[in-house]
């Protein structure tokens, strides 16, 4: 008999390499004082941007790249608003909100 209550294995290890990802993310946000946009542009991908959102797409500078089940665990592990979150031996502290660039949605990570 299993337990449903707990994460399968899988889940917990795609949950550690998002927010380890994550993390990678809000350590360069840090570093140029801007946020991380993440903006899915194909049914497969989610582009991710440091820069700020208020900018066009143009001003952005694009990153990375990263699957949409990694984007969206990356969603599944954070909450809207303010977020303080353990990743490894660090303790992040993060706002995500929703937006538009250039009309088109967009999740922003700001490091606080």
């Amino acid at each position: 008999m299993t337990n449903d209550d707990k994460p399968a294995a899988g889940d917990s290890q795609q949950q550690a390499e998002a927010l380890q990802a994550l993390a990678g993310y809000l350590e360069r946000s840090l570093d140029r004082a801007c946020s991380v946009i993440m903006m899915r542009h194909t049914a497969d991908v989610c582009t991710v941007y440091l820069g700020d959102p208020e900018s066009t797409r143009a001003e952005l500078r694009q990153i990375g790249a990263i699957s949409i089940p990694l984007a969206n665990e990356m969603l599944a592990s954070t909450s809207s608003g303010m977020n303080l979150l353990p990743i490894g031996d660090q303790h992040y502290r993060f706002t995500r909100i929703f937006g538009q660039v250039d009309g088109v949605a967009a999740v922003v990570f700001a490091a606080l």
